[in-house]
C-alpha cells in the first residue's frame, strides 16, 4: 500500500477493503485509514462522578504539550478560568453548581417544603435558624432565641442540597472525524492508534475544520491562525507512555487504554453507580450507533449531556456530502440540458 507525501509528512490512503465511511459503525478505525496492523485503538474514558475539580489535567496538558496560557479569566459563574475547549486549552474542567431539591419524607425534620413537598434550600437558608439546629418557623423568619452571627446547617443530617457536577472535557477523536474529512491539506490524520492529530506545521489556517466539529473542540489560535486540539498525546503513545493528563490524575477519573476494554469497563461502573441508587447515572459518546459512530473519548455523566455543555444528539457534519453532491451534479446536468434546449430550439 503507498502513502501520499504531503509537507514532509505521510498521510495514510483509504484500505480498498475497509473504505472511507462518512458514516455509521466502523470496527477498524486504522484499517481503514491504511493501517492493516495497527495496535488497538486507544481512547479515554472520562468518569466524572469521581472528579474534583483539582485542574491537574488541565496542568498537565499544558506543560507536556506546550500549550499557552488562555488568560486565566474567570467566568463569573463559577470557579472555571478556562472556560472552554480551544485552541490554547485542550482539557477543560467544567464547574457546574447546582440547586438540587430534597424530596420530603416522613418524620425528616424539613418544615420549609413548597406545595410539591420539595425543599428548597435558598428558602430554607433565608430562614435559618440563628443557632445550631434551630430551625425557622417560616421562609425569612430566623429563630428569636439564638445569637446573631451564627446559623444552623441546612441538612442536620448531613445530606447537602448543593452539588458540584465536574467534567474534564477533551476532544473526542470521533470514529468519523469531520474535521479530518474537510482539511485541504493533509494537516489532520489519523493515526495509527485511532485518533485524530493536527499537523500544525502544514496547517494554511483555512479555518475549514472549526465548523465542520460537531462538538465545537478544535479553534484557531488568535494571533497564529493554525488549528489546534488535543493529540491524545501522540508522541507520548508511540513511546508506551500514556497521555499526561491521564497521568496526573489523581481519582483516575480520567482513564486511558484501549477502547473495547474502557467502554466494559464503563458499562460495568454505570452498572455499579445504579445499584448504588445514581440512576441519573449515563454513558455519553460511548456508542458506535451514534451520529459519529461513537468517540474515543467519551464521559460518564450525572445528568443530561447539555448540562455540561455537550450536544445530546452530535452527528457528524460531513454525514450527507455524498447525497449533496448526488443532488448537486442532478442539478447541473438538468441545468445544462435546458440551456442545450433553449439554444437548440428551432423558431416556428
Amino acid at each position: 500500500m503507498t502513502h501520499s507525501d504531503i509537507g514532509g509528512t505521510h498521510r495514510p490512503e483509504q484500505d480498498a477493503v475497509h473504505g472511507n465511511q462518512l458514516f455509521g459503525p466502523q470496527p477498524d478505525v486504522a484499517g481503514a485509514s491504511g493501517y492493516p496492523d495497527a495496535p488497538p485503538r486507544m481512547g479515554f474514558f472520562t468518569d466524572t462522578s469521581v472528579c474534583i475539580g483539582c485542574k491537574a489535567c488541565e496542568v498537565a496538558c499544558k506543560e507536556w504539550n506546550a500549550v499557552p496560557e488562555d488568560g486565566l479569566e474567570l467566568t463569573g459563574m463559577s470557579y472555571d478560568n478556562t472556560q472552554g475547549l480551544g485552541a490554547d486549552t485542550w482539557r477543560h474542567v467544567a464547574f457546574i453548581e447546582q440547586r438540587t431539591p430534597v424530596r420530603a419524607g416522613p418524620g425528616d425534620g424539613h418544615e420549609d417544603m413548597d406545595a410539591a413537598g420539595v425543599f428548597d434550600v435558598f428558602d430554607a437558608a433565608r430562614g435559618l435558624g440563628a443557632f445550631p439546629g434551630a430551625t425557622a418557623s417560616a421562609a425569612g423568619t430566623a429563630a428569636e432565641d439564638g445569637p446573631a452571627g451564627q446559623i444552623s446547617p441546612v441538612a442536620p443530617d448531613g445530606r447537602t442540597e448543593l452539588r458540584w457536577l465536574m467534567s474534564s472535557d477533551v476532544c473526542k477523536h470521533c470514529t468519523h472525524a469531520a474535521c479530518l474529512d474537510v482539511c485541504p491539506t493533509g494537516s489532520l490524520f489519523r493515526t495509527e492508534f485511532g485518533t485524530v492529530v493536527v499537523q500544525e506545521d502544514i496547517c494554511n489556517g483555512c479555518g475549514y475544520c472549526i465548523p465542520a466539529c460537531p462538538y465545537g473542540v478544535i479553534d484557531q489560535r488568535r494571533g497564529d491562525g493554525r488549528a489546534w486540539k488535543c493529540t491524545l498525546c501522540y508522541d507520548r503513545l508511540g513511546t508506551g507512555l500514556e497521555p499526561a493528563c491521564a497521568k496526573a490524575c489523581p481519582t483516575e477519573s480520567i482513564q486511558f487504554g484501549p477502547l473495547d476494554e474502557l467502554r466494559e469497563r464503563a458499562a460495568d461502573r454505570v452498572a455499579q453507580l445504579h445499584a448504588s441508587g445514581v440512576t441519573e447515572a449515563r454513558l455519553y459518546g460511548e456508542s458506535p450507533d451514534d451520529g459519529v459512530g461513537g468517540d474515543g473519548a467519551f464521559f460518564l455523566l450525572l445528568d443530561e449531556p447539555e448540562v455540561y455543555g455537550l450536544p445530546p444528539d452530535p452527528v457528524v457534519t460531513t454525514r450527507d456530502l455524498t447525497d449533496m453532491w448526488r443532488h448537486a451534479a442532478v442539478a447541473a446536468v438538468s441545468l445544462a440540458a435546458l440551456a442545450v434546449a433553449s439554444f437548440t430550439r428551432r423558431p416556428r
